[in-house]
């Protein structure tokens, strides 16, 4: 037991909590991986606070989104701040991939963003749903998102969890993405729908 009463059988780190999520398991409200997932967003909200804080130079904007993420960012990759992860600990970003000012990222279900991919302003993408059931309200349910590569994010879109988006597509500005896009497709609209191919 620890000064909290909390037994150590009873803990959840950092590293089975991704596992957890990546594995599509719900989290329950209260629960010890509720807790780490609490204690992880306000180390998200440190690192995006001083990222946010001012001007840095590039390469001081890429340490502190590997800072964020976790893993290295490539030196190819360009953020403009603001940005801010709601966790951080599980996004992937490819190299040359360019994030416009004002995303925000709802990573816990998982981020994945291919080679090459253009995110523009305020997109926001979310991974996470919450139970449906009253009672269960507070119940985290995680599904990831995974934007192929050379995919380009008009200003304002969302993506909502579970959603895969096909290499080469473009979504437009102001778009709701509800479901899977293929490749090579433009989608616009709330819910997006494809109205035509990419040849």
């Amino acid at each position: 037991m620890d000064d909290n009463g909390t037994s150590h059988e009873d803990r959840t780190s950092l590293s089975d909590l991704l596992a957890l999520l990546n594995a599509g398991e719900t989290i329950p409200g209260g629960s010890p991986g509720h807790a780490v997932m609490h204690e992880t967003s306000q180390e998200a909200l440190r690192v995006a606070g001083e990222l946010n804080a001012g001007y840095h130079e590039p390469s001081r904007v890429r340490e502190l989104l590997s800072a964020l993420i976790g893993e290295l960012v490539d030196e190819t990759v360009t953020l403009f701040p603001p940005f801010t992860a709601d966790f951080g600990k599980n996004i992937a970003i490819g190299k040359r991939v360019f994030i416009n000012s004002g995303c925000r990222f709802q990573d816990q279900g998982g981020i994945t963003i291919g080679d090459d991919c253009l995110i523009g302003h305020n997109v926001v993408i979310a991974t996470l749903q919450h139970g449906l059931d009253p009672r269960r309200r507070g119940d985290l349910l995680p599904a990831p998102v995974t934007i192929g590569r050379n995919v380009w994010l008009g200003a304002n879109v969302t993506v909502l969890p579970g959603v895969t988006i096909g290499d080469d597509s473009v979504v437009g500005a102001g778009s709701v993405v509800t479901k899977d896009v293929p490749a090579r497709v433009i989608a616009v609209g709330s819910p997006a729908r494809v109205i035509r191919t990419i040849e």
